[in-house]
């Protein structure tokens, strides 16, 4: 089963709702997975299409404890490779579906026509706990999440751009940032912060999903910490062992072409000691001096060794 899959299971085990909330929980999952159509003796029957069996039982007990509807559940073979289950929940004429569809604002009436809304009725949404059902409803009849192990997205699939920046406005009145880009013929709501996520699964019920996802982004955090010192460590040691190896080359230099006693007193013991200690740190060859001498100063006194050095091999010394 994938996260996605997972994560929706977990939304749908929730079964305390207020009329309000169920109205806009139903007109979400309505309007992103649901299909109108125009059967014979032009009766109308809705129908709600779903790969997930929780989502089917959950709109099919809504409907009847909420708004009195007997709806029809079917269930088919789906024609994709994968050949899941295609779970269906049918709403027909008899049943009043024109009078729901208008309940839940999927369509509206305008001078005695009904045509379906691209908005989010206002008055769908008028709480708090109405939006957040709302966007329950939304991630359930058109979300996906990825699986945080492997990327941080989640997104709701809409056919219309007007809805999808709707729906985005809604979800952003919760302090998030989602998104709209179009993807072919579809709009798309989208999360890619792993932060926001988790706060949208708080926001839809999935609070185990949440603690899940927290777990993981976690462990990357550290994860990515210790990749981060390992490196910075690592590019401090192969600095230092650099630096060593040039100081080293150009007391040899010295030594060879002149001699280490015609330094200065202070310059001869510090080179003698970097040859006698190659692998030490300054702070530890500056110790071994009496009196002893900081770390900046023993770095002073070989950059001027150095210095000498490369004179020297340019004949000027």
């Amino acid at each position: 089963m994938s996260f996605s899959a997972k994560v929706k299971s977990e939304v749908c085990r929730q079964t305390e709702y207020t009329k309000e909330e169920v109205t806009a929980l139903l007109s979400a999952i309505m309007k992103a997975s649901g299909t109108l159509t125009l059967g014979a003796r032009r009766q109308f029957s809705f129908r709600v299409t779903t790969e997930n069996p929780s989502i089917a039982r959950l709109v099919f007990k809504l409907l009847k404890e909420y708004f009195n509807v007997h709806s029809k559940l079917m269930v088919k073979k789906g024609t994709s490779l994968k050949k899941n289950n295609i779970y269906m929940v049918v709403i027909q004429e008899e049943t009043n579906v024109k009078e729901l569809l208008l309940d839940v604002g999927v369509m509206q009436e305008i001078e005695g026509i009904l045509t379906f809304s691209n908005e989010i009725p206002q008055e769908i949404i008028p709480s708090e706990s109405a939006k957040k059902a709302y966007i329950r409803g939304a991630f359930l009849g058109g979300g996906s999440i990825s699986n945080p192990e492997k990327t941080y997205h989640m997104e709701f699939v809409t056919h219309n751009s007007e809805y999808a920046l709707g729906l985005s406005k809604t979800i952003n009145e919760f302090q998030l940032n989602s998104k709209v880009i179009q993807r072919k013929n579809s709009y798309i709501v989208y999360i890619k912060e792993g932060e926001q996520i988790v706060d949208l699964l708080n926001i839809i019920g999935a609070h185990s999903s949440l603690l899940y996802v927290e777990n993981i982004r976690i462990m990357k955090e550290m994860r990515n910490n210790v990749n981060r010192l390992v490196n910075c460590e690592t590019a401090n040691l192969s600095k230092t062992v650099n630096a060593a190896v040039r100081q080293i080359e150009s007391i040899k230099l010295i030594q060879k072409e002149i001699g280490l006693a015609r330094l200065p007193s202070n310059l001869r013991e510090i080179a003698e000691l970097r040859l006698k200690y190659p692998d030490e740190s300054l702070k530890e060859l500056g110790d071994m001096l009496n009196p002893p001498i900081g770390k900046s100063g023993i770095n002073h006194r070989l950059r001027k060794i150095e210095k000498i050095a490369e004179e020297i091999a340019r004949g000027e010394y």
